[in-house]
């Protein structure tokens, strides 16, 4: 597989897992603000546009439900946005046209499509719900299609890495937000005026009722950062998505008969390893804040080096392959 091939293959995926993502965390972000205070509406959208690390509009009126999330959504100057990450996997997928099914590439085209056409008043004055969820429904689909109708090979390993690393990225960072936000004293005990924070935490990684299932309705920070971090059969934990991201490295490895080494594997390595050994109190106890940064780090240092070794590498190394 090229390299150019790869690298489209790649970042059509994680532009997709993004804008899935926002449309999951906008949404509930909107069903929250029907049950609180229109005064927690400019902190929240701040909280949100940081979760999703995608800058505030100039304009600086973050109280403004439609300017929030016309900015988050539909404005293409944000690169961040729903329509602009729509945008940007479609024109990678464009880019691999031979590479993928024929039922992929419709399906992106007609979801790219149908969110860049939108009126963004109109949708915000009728039904701005069905809007988010016709974006989350497009690429669950699309990750189904992927799956039925496109060769397990390379590529489809490919695929797989790019969503993986970011959403292992994208939940770290949500859980570094929330709990620098609400969870600052040890002895903290989430309160009334707080809970539905910590609902909508776990609704905006689509774990609510996977939560309660294991937890009952018992919502405490400690087993909210466990279930989403070190849950192994929780699709949003972190834990879950670097699992399925060595899967696909190792599925890379075998369809090209590359040797599992270098450092991309050995970073890998050393997370999922510390992931699989390391307990909510210890994390907790070191400090929840440095571990997500750090959680980070090591997701930019896989991308950093899964780069080097099948998409920006010497050219030395490809003739001497």
């Amino acid at each position: 597989m090229l390299s150019r091939v790869a690298d489209s293959l790649y970042w059509m995926s994680r532009y997709l897992e993004r804008a899935e993502n926002a449309a999951r965390l906008i949404d509930v972000h909107l069903n929250l603000r029907l049950d609180q205070s229109p005064k927690l509406s400019g902190s929240r959208w701040v909280r949100l546009a940081a979760s999703l690390q995608t800058p505030l509009p100039s304009t600086g009126d973050h109280n403004d439900d439609f300017k929030m999330v016309d900015w988050l959504t539909f404005d293409f100057s944000n690169t961040n946005s729903i329509v602009s990450c729509i945008g940007a996997a479609r024109e990678n997928a464009r880019h691999v046209r031979e590479q993928i099914s024929s039922e992929m590439w419709e399906h992106l085209n007609q979801l790219h499509l149908s969110v860049k056409q939108a009126d963004s008043e109109v949708i915000w004055l009728s039904q701005p719900h069905q809007f988010l969820q016709s974006v989350k429904d497009g690429a669950y689909f699309f990750q189904g299609i992927t799956d039925s109708t496109m060769n397990h090979g390379e590529g489809w390993h490919f695929i797989q890495i790019g969503r993986y690393i970011e959403r292992a990225r994208l939940i770290a960072c949500l859980l570094d937000i929330h709990f620098t936000t609400f969870h600052q004293k040890p002895d903290y005990v989430i309160g009334s005026d707080d809970y539905l924070e910590w609902v909508g935490l776990l609704q905006g990684c689509a774990a609510f009722e996977s939560y309660r299932k294991v937890y009952t309705a018992d919502v405490t920070p400690i087993r909210v950062a466990e279930f989403l971090l070190l849950n192994t059969e929780l699709p949003h934990s972190v834990c879950f998505a670097i699992d399925r991201l060595q899967d696909a490295l190792n599925g890379y490895a075998e369809a090209t008969e590359t040797r599992k080494v270098g450092r991309v594997y050995r970073t890998l390595g050393r997370l999922r390893a510390a992931l699989d050994f390391d307990q909510i109190d210890e994390i907790i106890a070191g400090g929840l804040h440095n571990y997500l940064l750090d959680l980070q780090e090591q997701c930019a240092q896989i991308h950093e080096a899964l780069y080097k070794m099948c998409i920006d590498y010497p050219i030395e190394t490809a003739l001497t392959a």
